[in-house]
């Protein structure tokens, strides 16, 4: 199950996927976690120091890797170079699952130790001085994009995603990529101007949005909420000692998490599951393309010198049974 976190800068969804990261590998699950965030503080968030957490690997520094291990035999993908962030798979293509072993993990992901388990962390990399006017950001979420497009992943195996903040994440079609996208906002006319931005644009794709609500003190800011995101408000998180312990680098056993918030976390996880039933490979596989094929016309043809259209395997769904098959 692939899920999002989002919201504005300083809302909280850090924490937040941090938290459902640890309930997720506290409940026995496998869990890829990926920041891909401009600001990179999820492994932190999960217990890191600073060293640990600037020696994490890149994605965006694998990204030939990445497509050269992605590619596969694909007949369609000449190479590497002409691969960008949307390529879809086809016949030939690998794929990656959660559970498995295979040189992405083996360049990209470090294994993090958390109470009763360990979660396998990814990261895009950092936006340093050097990008400033030759790069975007989107260029390091690129790698995220690639994989999430060869993943094949199933019932009660997760990834979990915290996005870049605002609406950015709509520069791509990355946001069609999850299960469920849970969008956190603060009970203020800023928490949840962004909601509305999400909203509007993942309306017309099928995506399947919930807001949490964070920060909220009193009845006044859930009264707020609720006028404001209406049925889409599945649950509000309080404040936190065990959060506050965490953020200063002494967090307790997360078995001692105050009861509400951990109640609010066994609902986000119920939430994900009870989505697994309404999954369409069909959908999800246009979907690639469809974006694919617009970043082709805008900008990739040009840039790679070839007809991405062509990269299109008409023939091809992706899903279990084609993972299963490979």
């Amino acid at each position: 199950m692939k899920i999002a976190f989002v919201g504005k800068g300083g809302s909280g969804k850090t924490t937040l996927s941090s938290l459902f990261i640890r309930h997720l590998v506290a409940s026995g699950a496998p869990v890829v976690a990926i920041d891909a965030d401009i600001n990179q503080h999820l492994g932190p968030a999960l217990g890191l120091g600073e060293e640990e957490a600037a020696a994490l690997p890149a994605m965006g520094e694998q990204l030939s890797l990445i497509k050269d291990y992605l590619r596969g035999t694909n007949p369609r993908i000449a190479s590497a170079a002409t691969m960008i962030k949307t390529t879809p798979p086809g016949e030939g293509s690998r794929l990656v699952g959660v559970r498995e072993p295979n040189p992405v993990y083996d360049a990209c992901a470090r294994p993090v130790e958390l109470d009763g388990g360990a979660a396998r962390l990814m990261v895009t990399g950092p936006f340093t001085d050097a990008d400033l006017g030759v790069a975007c950001y989107h260029s390091k979420t690129g790698a995220v994009e690639l994989f999430l497009n060869h993943l094949v992943d199933g019932p009660d195996e997760y990834v979990v995603v915290d996005m870049t903040a605002g609406s950015d994440s709509f520069a791509s079609g990355m946001f069609t990529r999850f299960d469920m996208t849970f969008l956190v906002a603060e009970p203020t006319r800023k928490g949840v101007s962004v909601y509305r931005q999400y909203k509007e644009y993942a309306r017309d794709f099928g995506v399947a949005l919930k807001v949490v609500g964070n920060k909220t003190q009193d009845p006044d800011d859930l009264d707020f909420l609720r006028e404001e995101v209406g049925d889409d408000l599945l649950v509000t998180v309080g404040r936190s000692d065990w959060v506050r312990a965490m953020e200063k680098g002494r967090p307790p056993r997360f078995a001692l998490l105050e009861e509400p918030n951990a109640r609010a976390l066994d609902l986000l996880k119920a939430t994900v599951d009870a989505t697994y039933e309404q999954r369409d490979w069909e959908r999800y596989t246009r979907q690639m393309v469809h974006f694919h094929l617009k970043n082709a016309e805008s900008w990739g043809n040009e840039r790679t010198g070839a007809d991405l259209a062509a990269q299109v395997d008409p023939h091809f769904v992706l899903g279990e049974s084609v993972a299963t098959a490979a």
